[in-house]
């Protein structure tokens, strides 16, 4: 496969793991479920994961379990509960810990910035501050993306999601498939973003606490 995958026999090599760790992390939400990916090979269905992400949480786990932490302990700092945050989009923007841009689009469209977010707004905030920094997206593509965000992600809760940025000829559009889902356009489409929603929320939830 491509060198930003790993296959599970090397990655049990390379980590220096069993198969049983792999999987009693996985149960306990250490290891996401979407970095499973099974995929066709000329042997038959193989399960690969993406290599820089995978290796570095199992170094991480690693050396929490070197320290004597639980799995529980573990399991909260590398996969943190997003629902438990209590924090206002305007304390996040005072902060610094989101752009000022991101922080007026989602609360002159979404919500009072002075309320607690709730999960699928961390998400909402999390993505469109993401896509915002990289420059790629103007301010009124931007609320092209929290409007799908908004109307859609209720549907993927619980599910692993990705959030499609795309443009042609001029015109932009924001859509969220399945995680890992492959996705096809034409040739005068060009794909401009394309993030893990859990990934991009828990980087947010990190930098708050």
């Amino acid at each position: 496969m491509d060198s930003e995958t790993i296959s599970k026999k090397e990655l049990l090599q390379v980590a220096g793991i069993s198969y049983g760790q792999l999987y009693r992390w996985k149960r306990k939400g250490l290891i996401p479920d979407d970095w499973f990916q099974r995929k066709s090979t000329f042997t038959g269905q193989e399960t690969f994961f993406p290599r820089e992400k995978v290796l570095a949480r199992i170094e991480k786990i690693k050396s929490m379990k070197d320290e004597d932490a639980s799995l529980d302990e573990i399991a909260d700092a590398v996969s943190p509960n997003l629902g438990e945050l209590s924090v206002t989009v305007a304390e996040i923007r005072d902060r610094g810990l989101v752009s000022p841009e991101a922080a007026e689009i989602f609360c002159s469209g979404v919500a009072n910035c002075e309320e607690p977010l709730v999960l699928g707004e961390v998400v909402s905030l999390a993505a469109l501050d993401t896509l915002l920094k990289t420059g790629e997206v103007t301010i009124e593509e931007g609320r092209v993306v929290l409007d799908a965000l908004q109307d859609n992600y209720p549907q993927f809760e619980g599910r692993p999601a990705d959030l499609l940025f795309v443009r042609r000829m001029g015109l932009s559009a924001a859509m969220l498939v399945t995680s890992g889902a492959e996705v096809r356009f034409d040739k005068a489409t060009r794909v401009v973003a394309r993030m893990n929603l859990s990934e991009s929320a828990e980087e947010l939830r990190a930098r708050i606490r």
